[in-house]
């Protein structure tokens, strides 16, 4: 019965996002499960962004706000979001059609674990056959430190704090490390639970930047450790201690 299950919010960052948002938010609606809200907070777009939110009606809700950047949506989206899991999805991106069913029962049955995250495929555009356009898997499924692969707990929020604002690309990189840092339980299972849609529009086409806000986020927390420490750099536990090591039966 549905009075059992949690409440889910998901959070949609969305920023001149017209051409993929409605594939986006249908991949969320056809989760089977319930309840569930769904949030889009439109980072002052100048496209029709708010029309084709609109035309999903009661199913989701939506936010304006002027142009912040994605921590600051992302961080908008947590603040009103009324459910004790959550979960994102990038406004150009999908969902595996059993995310839900496969994050949440992982969720339930370990109470200890924070966060689950699942395996991401690369799909990139190409042209297709009949002279049209299509995304097509390139490279193999990984784990890739990416909120739309995830599910959290609230209550991991108010230890981790919500993301950083002054990283322009690579605020879950950043966001991930210090839930790291403060010890929450990752469970990392290699389910496909998302689908990475790489694109011309993709702000992390710049190339560049994103490198540079990686290599940040890495010395930040290498200075935080340094820091708290008072010197040597504390190690953090292994990526590969949180993978699922039971078969799912």
């Amino acid at each position: 019965m549905n009075d059992k299950r949690p409440l889910i919010s998901v959070i949609v960052p969305a920023y001149n996002a017209e051409t993929y948002l409605a594939e986006a938010l249908q991949s969320i609606i056809d989760q089977d499960y319930a309840p569930m809200e769904i949030i889009v907070v439109d980072d002052g777009s100048t496209d029709g962004t708010a029309e084709v939110a609109a035309g999903f009606g009661a199913e989701i809700r939506y936010v304006y706000q002027e142009n912040c950047g994605t921590p600051a949506a992302r961080n908008k989206g947590v603040s009103l979001a009324q459910g004790d899991i959550i979960a994102f999805l990038d406004s150009d991106d999908l969902w595996s059609d059993q995310k839900l069913e496969l994050q949440l029962e992982r969720l339930t049955n370990n109470p200890h674990v924070g966060i689950v995250l699942g395996y991401t495929q690369q799909v990139r555009l190409v042209e297709s056959r009949d002279g049209g356009q299509e995304f097509v898997p390139f490279l193999a499924p990984q784990p890739m430190l990416s909120l739309g692969g995830a599910v959290i707990r609230k209550s991991v929020f108010d230890k981790v704090g919500v993301f950083d604002e002054t990283f322009l690309f690579c605020d879950d990189i950043d966001w991930f490390l210090r839930a790291r840092e403060e010890d929450v339980i990752f469970l990392i299972h290699r389910d496909v639970t998302q689908l990475y849609r790489k694109h011309a529009q993709n702000i992390t086409i710049q190339r560049q930047l994103d490198l540079k806000y990686q290599l940040l986020a890495y010395k930040k927390s290498i200075d935080r450790r340094r820091r708290d420490h008072n010197g040597p750099v504390r190690t953090l536990k292994k990526w590969s201690d949180f993978y699922e090591t039971k078969k799912k039966k």
